[in-house]
């Protein structure tokens, strides 16, 4: 009896002790702390963050407008609006190599949960996933993001859309990889439109090269603030 006493006695005195072992042994080990942002931990290649809508190598755009990722996308995150190439002399001008481009791209990263359904839908390969993942900002409207945002970088071998598809190739050719590069055609084709509509700028004032404003998404009607007037209220 005395010695179950003496037992229990020990027990209560190094409890406190032992409850602390582990707080105490971790207190000399090194600290693995990473001095976010200064430090940024790569992620894996295969990491699933900012979509990106890609180019082929002579500028075109691969977006062909099918929609098939906005059908695909569980969290109804992704809207798309199609529209047709125009090669006519004074029309809209060519973006992509098929009959249609996506003339509207937006992704609401409020609703997007990065699964990557989008990607697997795509039949040309037009949207990626890069490995951003930085997408905290102060406002829900601009994590709408629109065309020019996700849309790759130029490359020095590439001409920006619109301008005509190379000499001699068809559609199939692009995804075939026989296109490497813009052509000299497709570079002066580009200069001589910009002059043309630098010159028209200059005449009427007003910038033709930016198309007409869409009209709002439901992504962007939905981030949009509600005011409620004194009149609304009584109304109710």
């Amino acid at each position: 009896m005395a010695d179950d006493k003496k037992a229990s006695f020990l027990a209560q005195l190094f409890a406190p002790v032992a409850g602390f072992g582990v707080t105490f042994a971790t207190m000399f080990r090194k600290v693995e702390t990473e001095e976010y942002p200064e430090v940024k931990r790569p992620t894996q290649p295969r990491y699933h963050g900012r979509h990106q809508l890609n180019r082929h190598p002579d500028g075109l755009e691969k977006c062909v407008g099918c929609e098939l990722c906005a059908w695909a996308c569980p969290a109804d995150a992704i809207y798309v609006e199609g529209a047709a190439n125009d090669d006519s002399e004074g029309g809209g001008g060519r973006f992509s190599p098929g009959e249609r481009y996506g003339r509207v791209y937006q992704i609401n990263y409020l609703r997007c949960i990065f699964c990557g359904l989008c990607i697997e839908a795509c039949p040309t390969r037009a949207l990626t996933m890069t490995n951003v993942y930085e997408l905290a900002d102060d406002a829900r409207g601009k994590l709408i993001f629109e065309k020019h945002q996700l849309l790759a970088p130029l490359q020095e071998a590439m001409v920006a859309a619109p301008h005509p598809m190379v000499g001699g190739m068809a559609e199939r050719d692009y995804y075939l990889g026989k296109v490497t590069q813009a052509t000299p055609e497709q570079r002066a084709w580009a200069d001589e439109r910009a002059g043309d509509l630098q010159a028209a700028r200059a005449s009427t004032g007003v910038d033709v090269t930016s198309p007409p404003s869409p009209a709002p998404s439901p992504a962007q009607q939905a981030s949009q603030p509600t005011t409620v007037t004194p009149k609304d209220v009584s109304a109710r």
